[in-house]
């Protein structure tokens, strides 16, 4: 089902309440052959972009824009096993996704939204933000985190590439921030979302066994005993961390079923990806991934004609004569007011 079906079934009325006119669309496009390697060298005449299945005058920006990067994690009490596999994970988002002169900031989120760090080029900063998050509270809310992304980005330069690496379950808990509202501002801003994801209820199973060491703050942590005198670390085991569990717990999670897919809605929206991990190496490698597409994307732009408020206008890309490559681009925007 396409995102617009799947958002007139949440009854999107509010999308006609918008009142300013986006004019550039830009839709970040990846080209694969039948093997899945990327198609580099393409120019703006071997590629044609379908607005509503009629050919539009694209732009391709050859130059290299430089990335903002906001990484968005969820916090909340059945994520223990994640925030456990962000340790030393942050090399990855600013040296293979953010890149050269490329900028990430880190916030996290459950009852509450929390900004860890302000946008940085300094890998080691963002190591420390992301190796310093711990679980807190029962809710998860995506919508509101995302918005405070979005108002991060914003504030940001023009002549930057806008992406934000969700690491969450699916489905929202108790956000204050609307759908419609936050769906806008993604558009406004040209924004990319890509979505890590995963099973809360299988993720306890893939973590290491603790000890009452590694509960300690980071600071407080005894790494090597420095003499024979010295405290030794504590390696009393502990019990797994297995999330909140219980019946009452199993059954609303079974409630939210129902709720959208936000990974879904917003990757497939904006031209990103979702991906799904269990351990630790597949978290990795999902990161690398999205910093592979990012760097090998055609950043393609047209300029919206309007139309009906509210209407979502269908995009696709092809390559002339070229039936044999995959084409993946956004799935369409919204005309706004």
């Amino acid at each position: 089902m396409r995102v617009a079906a799947a958002l007139l079934v949440l009854g999107c009325a509010g999308w006609a309440q918008f009142k300013s006119t986006v004019s550039l669309v830009v839709a970040p496009t990846t080209v694969t052959d039948s093997k899945g390697r990327y198609v580099d060298g393409l120019t703006p005449e071997e590629l044609t972009l379908y607005d509503n299945n009629v050919p539009q005058a694209i732009q391709m920006d050859w130059m290299m824009y430089p990335i903002s990067l906001v990484v968005v994690v969820q916090t909340s009490s059945n994520s223990g096993a994640v925030i456990d596999k962000l340790g030393g994970s942050g090399i990855l988002f600013t040296q293979l996704l953010a890149a050269d002169a490329g900028e990430t900031a880190v916030i996290s989120f459950s009852d509450r939204v929390t900004v860890h760090q302000e946008f940085t080029a300094n890998a080691e900063t963002v190591i420390h933000a992301l190796g310093m998050l711990r679980k807190e509270g029962g809710r998860a809310r995506m919508l509101d985190a995302m918005r405070q992304a979005l108002a991060m980005l914003g504030e940001r330069p023009a002549g930057r590439r806008r992406i934000i690496l969700m690491i969450a379950e699916r489905r929202d808990r108790s956000s204050a921030a609307q759908l419609p509202e936050v769906m806008e501002r993604v558009q406004r801003l040209n924004a990319t979302v890509y979505w890590l994801t995963y099973s809360p209820f299988l993720e306890p199973f893939t973590v290491k066994p603790k000890t009452a060491e590694d509960l300690k703050p980071e600071a407080e942590r005894i790494k090597i005993r420095q003499c024979a005198l010295c405290p030794a670390p504590d390696n009393t085991p502990v019990p797994p961390d297995l999330g909140p569990g219980g019946l009452i717990y199993g059954m609303a999670e079974l409630f939210r079923l129902h709720q959208p897919d936000l990974s879904r809605l917003f990757t497939n929206t904006t031209g990103g990806r979702t991906l799904s991990f269990l351990k630790k190496n597949a978290l990795e490698q999902a990161i690398q991934l999205v910093g592979e597409e990012v760097h090998r994307q055609y950043v393609l732009s047209f300029e919206a004609k309007g139309g009906e408020p509210g209407k979502f206008h269908a995009i696709r890309v092809a390559v002339k004569n070229r039936p044999d490559l995959q084409v993946k681009t956004r799935e369409g925007y919204w005309a706004l007011q």
